[in-house]
Formats: C-alpha cells, sequence, structure tokens
C-alpha cells in the first residue's frame, strides 16, 4: 500500500489530509466515494523507518522470472497489457513487485505506455529490463521480449547460485569453526586452568598460547566483535565509492581459488546481458551503458566504457578487450567475429553459454576440493586447543602415579 496526501473540497469547504492505497487511481475513488471533489494528490514518499528493509535485490530473480513467464502467456493469450499488469499485481507474492505493478498499472491507465511505467519503478527495473521494454514495443513483439527477459534472468540466476554454493559452503564452516574456538577458549579452557596453576611446574608452550588467548578472549572479546563490525563497514563503505570499488573488485578477480570462478561469472553475465541487448534490437552503445551498470565489477565495467569510446571512434569493440589481462583470447576471438559476421548477438550467447557452463564446472570442482580442507582445518584448530589441554593432564596423571 502507498500514502497519498490530497488536497480537495466537499460540501462544508476545503480539505487536506492523507490516505492509504493500493494506487493513485484507487486513492481519488476513495476520496470521491467520501464526497471529496479532488483537486490535487500526490504519492508522499515513505520515511525510513516506514520503509521495507531491503537487502541485496528489492525483487528476488525466482519472483522476477515467475512474473515475466506469466506476462507473456496473458500477452500472448490476448490479454491486453493493462489488464495483465493488474492480474499479475494481484497474484505476485513479492511485496515490492505487488506495488510497482499496481502503479505501473494507474499510470498505464492514465495514457503512458508500459516503458514509461516500468522506468519509474527503478528500484525494482533495471536499465536492461526498461531498455528491452522499449525495444518491444516499438517493434510490437512484447510477448517475445518477456519471454527472452525470463530466459535471461533464469540464466542469470542459475549462474548466480552456482557461485553462492560455491561460496557459503567455506563461509559456514568458518563462521562455526570461530564459534567453535571461541565456546572452547571461553568455556572449556578456564576450567582447567585452575587444575593446572595447583599442579605447578612450567606449562609446553602450547597450552600457556592457549590459556593466554582464552584470558584475553574473557576480558577483550568484545573488540574483536567491534573489530568485525568495522571490517564489514569499511568494506561495504568503499564498496558505494566509485575510486575504491575499482581495488576491492580487482581483488576479488584476483584471489587465491576463487578469483577464476568470479571472473567467469562477470564475464557470462556481461555476455548474456549484451547477447540479450542485441537480440531485442537495442542500439550497441545504449547497450553497452546498460551493460556496465548491471556487471557489477568496476573492472569489467571500465573496459565496457573503453570498448564503448573504441566504437564511438570508428575502431573495432575488441580493442580494449584484447588489452585487459581480465578478457580471456576466446572471448575477445569470438566478438570479433561476430563483429566481421554482423551476428555479434549469437557470438555473445555462445560465449555465455559457454561461461555459464565453466562456472558450473568449477563450482562443483571447488566443492569437491573446499569440503575435505575445510573439515581438516576445523580439525586441526579445534584438535590444538584439545591437545593443548591433554597434555599437561598426561603430566599431571604421571606425577600422581610416580607420587602413588
Amino acid at each position: 500500500m502507498a500514502k497519498f496526501a490530497y488536497s480537495g473540497r466537499d460540501r462544508r469547504g476545503p480539505k487536506k489530509g492523507t490516505l492509504t492505497a493500493k494506487s493513485k487511481k484507487e486513492a481519488i475513488e476513495k476520496l470521491q466515494s467520501s464526497g471529496i471533489r479532488v483537486k490535487e494528490i500526490i504519492q508522499k514518499e515513505e520515511a525510513f523507518w516506514e520503509q521495507d528493509i531491503v537487502i541485496g535485490r528489492a525483487v528476488k530473480l525466482e519472483h522476477m522470472v515467475i512474473f515475466l513467464r506469466q506476462f507473456a502467456a496473458l500477452l500472448q493469450a490476448g490479454v491486453t497489457v493493462v489488464d495483465s499488469a493488474f492480474i499479475l499485481s494481484q497474484q505476485t507474492d513479492s511485496k515490492p513487485l505487488k506495488r510497482a505493478l499496481a502503479n505501473m498499472e494507474t499510470e498505464m491507465r492514465e495514457g503512458r505506455p508500459l516503458s514509461d511505467a516500468a522506468e519509474k519503478q527503478k528500484k525494482i527495473f533495471e536499465p536492461l529490463f526498461i531498455n528491452m521494454l522499449k525495444a518491444g514495443e516499438a517493434t510490437g513483439t512484447l510477448d517475445q521480449t518477456f519471454n527472452d527477459l525470463a530466459i535471461h534472468y533464469e540464466r542469470q540466476h542459475r549462474t548466480r547460485q552456482k557461485v553462492i554454493s560455491a561460496l557459503a559452503y567455506p563461509i559456514v564452516v568458518g563462521i562455526v569453526a570461530v564459534f567453535v574456538v571461541i565456546f572452547l577458549l571461553v568455556s572449556v579452557v578456564p576450567t582447567f586452568v585452575g587444575m593446572f596453576e595447583d599442579f605447578g611446574g612450567e606449562l609446553p608452550a602450547i597450552t600457556q598460547f592457549v590459556i593466554n588467548a582464552s584470558e584475553w578472549m574473557q576480558r577483550f572479546w568484545y573488540v574483536i566483535a567491534l573489530l568485525a563490525g568495522l571490517l564489514f563497514g569499511a568494506i561495504w563503505m568503499l564498496r558505494q565509492r566509485p575510486e575504491t570499488k575499482m581495488y576491492i573488485d580487482y581483488a576479488v578477480l584476483r584471489m587465491p581459488i576463487f578469483g577464476n570462478l568470479m571472473q567467469k561469472a562477470v564475464l557470462a553475465r556481461m555476455t548474456r546481458t549484451l547477447s540479450s541487448l542485441f537480440s531485442n534490437s537495442v542500439p550497441i552503445l545504449r547497450a553497452m551503458d546498460i551493460t556496465s551498470e548491471v556487471v557489477e565489477n568496476e573492472v569489467i565495467a571500465s573496459v565496457i566504457r573503453d570498448s564503448k569510446r573504441s566504437l564511438e571512434r570508428g575502431e573495432s569493440i575488441t580493442g580494449p578487450m584484447q588489452r585487459h589481462w581480465a578478457f580471456p583470447p576466446l572471448l575477445h576471438q569470438m566478438v570479433a567475429i561476430g563483429e566481421e559476421t554482423g551476428s555479434l548477438d549469437q557470438m555473445l550467447s555462445k560465449v555465455a553459454d559457454f561461461y555459464e557452463a565453466e562456472v558450473e564446472t568449477v563450482t562443483d570442482r571447488l566443492k569437491a576440493l573446499i569440503e575435505p580442507l575445510m573439515i581438516v582445518l576445523l580439525a586441526g584448530i579445534v584438535g590444538t586447543i584439545v591437545i593443548s589441554i591433554m597434555v599437561p593432564m598426561f603430566e599431571i596423571f604421571n606425577t600422581v602415579q610416580e607420587n602413588g
């Protein structure tokens, strides 16, 4: 539901106030049914504390794919664009998408085209979506455009899920390892400290190190929590600044083990986006602008912008790609062939298929490799703490036997 501020008149005189409704049209109907002649009505921006908290995408990719498939089916069945937006606004499980479709329906009933209505919902629909809609409206193939968009987002979702699955295991095991170590140092190790003190004598170096770490953890645990919070906050803030985001994205692509996976995933998204835009008749320069915005890696985006400038000078699109380490020979060679033969969209689609398959292969290989390594790492950390406690215990046991 959206909030609207209105001004108008009823039989008693001027009226002002606010009300909530699904759309501007519904708000006007509510006021008119209350006997108020509306002079002006505007949608109010929600206060920060009233807004939905969104982390990542406003609409999940799976919800977006379902919406696109259903929209295409309705259009193919002869349902009008306006009625399709209304029907889907009632069916979708995504609240942000529901509000966006209700607003789009109102805009279209006032005479605006679908692409213009969608463009006002920038938090929901990215430039790729809007420009493909414009191309579909111009060519009269909106139903096919929605199908193409659904295929695009499905492939993007599948690639993203593969990357997440590869990264999730080491992250989860790492977090578990941290909590296990903290639990052992804070709850288990202190129970043996008094026994070691009563025993006297010199403790092994590893035991003394673990005891010191336990005492430090008990006294300064909040320092670790504060440092972790500051680290994540600093990384988030630096990623919002274009001048520092470049360095972070560079570091991501150069990471050992995972850098190659991230590179392939970004290139798959880049080539898939360009292919989708070209095949839907979006002008090449505009398509490159859109791709540089949605590719989510400033290193790759900067090369795309360089390629666009190269194209504007009448040179080849592949020149900047050939000179950059992040673009393998396969990619710029296929793009060059596409330029020469006039089949750039098809060549980019083939490259995207290749890198999406590569992402799947690499993620499966990484999961098979990382799982035993993480188990060994966790066992090694916990085992070190346990051994540091058991060695003095054996010495105490031997001493007691000798004295006994």
